[in-house]
Order: C-alpha cells, then structure tokens, then sequence
C-alpha cells in the first residue's frame, strides 16, 4: 500500500512520479478527511483538495483510506534539508516528545533506530512503542482487583443472600445463593487495553506491528470485548497498586478518546489518528511553563479565567467568555497572560506587525482589560527567520494603558532542558517585574 508524507501547509502535486500522488488516491484520503471533525473547520481543516494538488492545513497524524495512506507532519525547523527523510525523522521525534509532555507519559524510544524514526510514519512508531510498554507490562502481571459476585453453588461461599435463597431456593435447599468477592483481572483496565489493542490492529499496516498486536490480542483473550464508545474510562483508578500501568492507561487515552485527537473508522475502508497543532502546542506549552515556575511564588493556571467581555443591558446576562490558554497569577493577582498560537511570525526587520493577526492583538487587548495583568505575551514556535535565539521578539505598549504586550518564541525542534530554558531565559524575560527567577 502506498505511503504518502507531506508538511502541514505543504502539497503534493497530483501525479504519478516519485513525490506525487495519483488524483483517485488524492481523492479517497479528501474523503477519509472529510469524517474528521476537523472538516470544514476553516483554516484548522484537515485537506485542501485542489486542481493540480493536495495541501495539508494545519492538522498533523496519520490518514488511511483504502489502499493509501497519507502522513501530515508539523513544519518544524529541525535544520535539516527540507523533505529529506532526516528532516521527517527527526520532526516525528519532535512530535512524540510534544505528545508525551502534552499528555504527561513517559515515552521511551531508545529501542528505535534512526532509520526507523526515517522509516516508519508517526503511527507505527506510537503503535510500536504501545505494544513494546504493554508487553512488558503483561509479562509483569495483568492487573487484577476483587469483583463482587453472586452464584447458586452447593457449598457455601463467602454469605449467604438471606432474601435469594427463601425465594428462589426455597424448594432446593441444596443449592445456597452465595455472594463472594472474587479476585479477577476482567476489569476496566483491562478492557481498556485490549479495545487499544484491536483499535490499533485495524490500523497499523507495518509487519512486525502486526505480529506484536496479534501476540497481545492473544494475551487479552479472557478479557470481555467492549466497543470503544462503552468503555468505563471513570472506573479506572491508577494507585499504588498499578502505577506502573499509568503510561499505558495514557496511551490507550491518547489512541482512543484524546481531547485534541480524533480517530475514526468506517465500514473497514479507511482510519484517522489526527492531532490539531493549535491545542496540542498550547497543552505543551501549558505543561512547560507549569514545571518552569514549580517551586517559585507564581501560580500557572490554564484554560481558565473566563471572565466575559459583555453584560447585556436587557437581562443583565454575560456574553462572549474569554478563556486565555495560560494565567500566571502572583498573591492571588494575574501577573502574567500568555496565548499560545502555533503560526509562523516575521522578524521585525522584516516586518514591524510580525504578520501578527489583528484579531489576535484584539484578543489580547480584552484580556488586558479584563485581567489587569501587566504583561501579556503572544507565544509562537520558533524558527530560524527569527534569528539564533529563542524568547522575547518584540515589546509593545498598549494605548493608554500601563501594559506590555509582547511576541515571543520557543524552540520545540530543541527538546534539550527545554524547562531549564524556558526557567533561564523565557520565563524571567517575561515576568520581569517579578525578581523571583532572576
């Protein structure tokens, strides 16, 4: 089956030459997009199906569809040769350390050699990692907790229920209707694992992948067969017990039913595993600047706030919420707004505006009103048109206002002490006026 990869805002002309892709198969994955709950979206859409081309937007993973399948990665700078398979090698390496901070797991990938991250595609390398945690979690032992039973036996075992027996049993005293705790491993953990398990058998098109889940759907054979849309997420409780199956529960959370990840499939002809950049950058970012600040008098919050921009003047209801992606709050005062946006800005030398959006300096003019914080930033992915370094790229004052409002970069292609980074240089940049970081 053919495999296709292309850069998110990037195209792949229709034809049938190496770098092209046959317009039937074109069209078969624009279907496949078109399930996506990203469809229609706008810009955040997943295809753009064009006369001569097919342009990814700015939706990254993974489409299938009968006979083809398409790879969309991030536009990372990685400084590489762009289209290269080092460069795309490298980008998914960036992309699974962002999901794995964005989702809070520990992904090891030292098994994976350089060629398999040049390779293989973003799917079959989190397919790989799953099977490869999730075997050695099962050869540690399934997890297993006591299950209240009931049953009609002819000893008794555990109590006997008093009321069932008198009116069921009433003529066959040979038989004790007996409730008893037994311990088994048919629970929600577990049903959890093995929907992952076939979910990712549908999917995977990579041999040895194919081979490993096959294995693991053999181990979780004993296990009760749930649909993926009847699972009991909520009766899944990570202890003491079984913290050693966290990752995995995240995993199989991220596969199944992540928040800013969809996947789909119909009738066997095609399947999605698709993450907006927009929420998985600001997730990221969010977690980041969380662990940057730990220990310091700041405070992160995120998606919070939510103060609204309008009262009406007919019923006194508010209107038009705000949610900003990340408050740094300071003795119980916002210090610090950031809005995260996964958009290329310009250097200032290139452009005074930085191809900012308006509508985005609007935002943020709202959110000084409502939040009285004294700065506030506009925080992109860094690349390398805006120079070596990461961080502060331009201050503005608001109008009339004792306000900061600033653009600044971070490098996700450097995943090395990004905390550090952001804790040394970033962080105290922006919150200046507090000497706390310095």
């Amino acid at each position: 089956m053919p495999s296709y990869t292309v850069l998110e805002w990037k195209a792949l002309p229709h034809g049938d030459g190496e770098g092209c892709i046959p317009a039937q198969l074109a069209s078969r994955l624009v279907s496949q997009a078109k399930a996506s709950p990203f469809s229609g979206r706008g810009s955040s859409g997943v295809l753009e199906d064009r006369r001569n081309e097919l342009r990814a937007r700015g939706v990254v993973g993974v489409l299938a569809a009968q006979d083809c399948s398409l790879e969309i990665l991030p536009k990372i700078d990685v400084g590489m040769t762009e289209g290269s398979t080092q460069e795309k090698g490298e980008i998914r390496k960036r992309l699974v350390h962002m999901l794995a901070v964005a989702r809070d797991l520990k992904i090891e990938t030292g098994r994976i050699t350089e060629l398999d991250w040049q390779r293989e595609t973003l799917l079959e390398i989190l397919i790989r990692i799953f099977c490869e945690k999730l075997t050695e979690a099962v050869r540690r032992g399934m997890p297993r907790r006591y299950i209240s039973q009931e049953d009609d036996l002819p000893a008794l075992r555990g109590t006997l229920d008093v009321a069932r027996q008198f009116t069921c049993h009433a003529a066959n005293p040979g038989r004790l209707a007996c409730r008893f705790d037994e311990l088994s491993e048919d629970i929600a953990l577990n049903r959890i694992m093995k929907a992952a398990v076939a979910h990712l058998s549908r999917m995977s098109r990579n041999t040895a992948n194919q081979q490993r889940l096959r294995e693991l759907a053999f181990v979780y054979a004993d296990i009760m067969k749930i649909p993926a849309s009847a699972l009991k997420w909520g009766e899944v409780l990570i202890d003491r017990t079984n913290r050693a199956w966290q990752d995995l529960f995240g995993m199989a959370q991220l596969f199944l039913r992540n928040r800013y990840q969809r996947t789909n499939s119909g009738a066997g002809q095609g399947t999605a595993l698709l993450f907006e950049m927009n929420a998985l950058f600001e997730e990221y970012v969010g977690r980041l600047v969380t662990r940057a600040l730990a220990g310091t008098e700041f405070r992160v919050t995120r998606q919070s706030g939510r103060k609204y921009c309008l009262t009406s003047l007919d019923d006194g209801r508010e209107v038009f919420q705000t949610i900003p992606d990340i408050l740094i709050w300071r003795a119980g005062q916002v210090a610090h707004v950031i809005d995260t946006k996964w958009k290329r800005i310009s250097a200032r030398i290139d452009d005074r505006k930085q191809d900012v959006s308006q509508s985005d300096v609007y935002q943020m003019m709202a959110y000084a009103h409502l939040y009285k914080a004294p700065r506030l930033t506009l925080l992109y992915p860094h690349h390398e048109g805006l120079g070596d370094k990461e961080g502060v790229q331009a201050q503005f004052l608001i109008t009339d206002l004792e306000t900061v409002l600033e653009t600044a970069s971070v490098d996700v292609a450097e995943g090395k002490d990004l905390v550090t980074r952001l804790r040394n240089t970033i962080l105290p940049a922006i919150t200046k006026e507090h000497s706390v970081l310095q």
